[in-house]
């Protein structure tokens, strides 16, 4: 069982069963592709991965979730062709994850009232989001296979649909979000309706030019919202259409308890240094109670996600959370699911995959203590690596290198 040979994802060939999961970048400031998001994917296609994927690709301007993120436009086109250029010639697939932000979005940053299933105020945020009507559904449908064309297009080997963490199609999924009273509501085969028909759209889109993956709750971790029983039905569902060629599992919200997505530390201090001067004090005191402590496990989502394993008939399932060595691809295998996906390994380590390659006993050097996280707000980064953060040191001029004995050593 080598996670590391081949492996089919619907119309594509990956060269092995790892994915570099979608983490925000920060590396396009101007919602365009920069030379630095292209170095950022480029690493981890250098250091091994079958497929990178660009987190997270705006399926409108007013689907953002954070400023400066990429809206998938004709005006992206160009910048979105070097980037998957790049990354194809170092040897990896590209993937981009489409998502419309609905209730984890802001009016400050979009002009307009964030849209929700239902009137809800986001907790985390306070901002109040109005219910979205049919005919914005029906926009919301067609903008996801407008931006799918974008992505093929622009060469990208796949597409993620982000039906995750409470962003737009995920709030559907919430009966605590959802209240609605029309075929949009009521029943989870009601709620499951909205991401049903956005991957038909946008699988009629792409056709089998490019794979179609989908990033699915297990549940959410808040009381009276996703659940296991009811994600099964809609995983069901959207395996009976034959609209997807995989479903990557999740767990967590963008809303409320984050940590629930991450677990291991919970960087306290760091978020409130981030935070505007009137709210430092606040976060101090609270942040541990409003983004949820959870302790880290190696695999912490295997025991939701094997649930899925024996009812998908059609889709492949790929497996995600604390896989951070070789014995975890294996198991994930072993598990039934098809690929798997890093995370914060990958932030670490953007070789690791090449080190397992290499070594089948490497170690992850990642400690969860997700001060990652915060690094969000700026260009994502591990703040264990300065390079990553500040980029590579300059080469010092033979005149003024250091030629001794010493530094001879440490250079072998």
């Amino acid at each position: 069982m080598d996670p590391f040979a081949p492996a089919r994802l619907g119309p594509i060939t990956l060269r092995n069963r790892v994915i570099k999961a979608a983490t925000s970048e920060g590396r396009s400031p101007d919602g365009l592709v920069t030379d630095d998001l292209i170095a950022f994917h480029r690493a981890y296609a250098d250091g091994g991965v079958g497929m990178t994927t660009v987190a997270y690709c705006c399926v409108s301007p007013e689907g953002a979730s954070a400023p400066g993120q990429i809206v998938m436009s004709d005006a992206a086109l160009p910048g979105l062709r070097r980037l998957t250029a790049a990354v194809h010639d170092a040897g990896a697939a590209i993937s981009a994850q489409l998502g419309h932000a609905g209730v984890v979005a802001h009016k400050k940053l979009t002009g307009v009232t964030p849209v929700a299933p239902s009137r809800f105020v986001n907790p985390s945020s306070m901002a109040y989001c109005r219910e979205i009507t049919r005919a914005e559904i029906a926009e919301v449908i067609d903008q996801f296979g407008r931006a799918a064309r974008v992505a093929v297009d622009a060469g990208f080997d796949a597409v993620e649909l982000h039906f995750g963490h409470l962003y737009l199609p995920s709030s559907f999924l919430s009966p605590l979000i959802n209240r609605r009273k029309d075929e949009y509501g009521g029943s989870i085969d009601n709620r499951s309706r909205l991401v049903r028909e956005i991957a038909a759209r946008v699988r009629e889109t792409v056709d089998t030019s490019i794979a179609v993956i989908a990033k699915l709750d297990m549940d959410d971790g808040l009381p009276g919202s996703i659940w296991v029983d009811e994600a099964l039905r809609t995983a069901q569902l959207l395996d009976a259409d034959e609209t997807l060629d995989a479903i990557e599992l999740t767990q967590g919200s963008s809303v409320f308890k984050p940590m629930y997505l991450f677990r291991g530390d919970v960087p306290v201090k760091e978020f409130a240094e981030v935070m505007p001067r009137g709210m430092r004090a606040g976060v101090r005191l609270a942040g541990k109670w409003a983004m949820g402590d959870y302790p880290y496990e190696d695999l912490y989502m295997l025991d939701a996600a094997r649930q899925f394993v024996p009812v998908m008939r059609n889709t492949k399932l790929i497996l995600l959370g604390g896989i951070t060595n070789r014995a975890h691809l294996e198991t994930g295998m072993r598990e039934g699911f098809h690929l798997m996906a890093m995370g914060r390994a990958l932030l670490r380590e953007p070789d690791l995959v090449n080190k397992m390659i290499a070594d089948p006993d490497t170690k992850s050097r990642c400690t969860h203590n997700n001060k990652c996280m915060v690094t969000v707000f700026g260009r994502t980064h591990c703040v264990l690596d300065p390079e990553q953060r500040y980029g590579v040191p300059a080469a010092r001029s033979a005149s003024s290198a250091d030629n001794s004995p010493q530094a001879s050593a440490r250079a072998r």
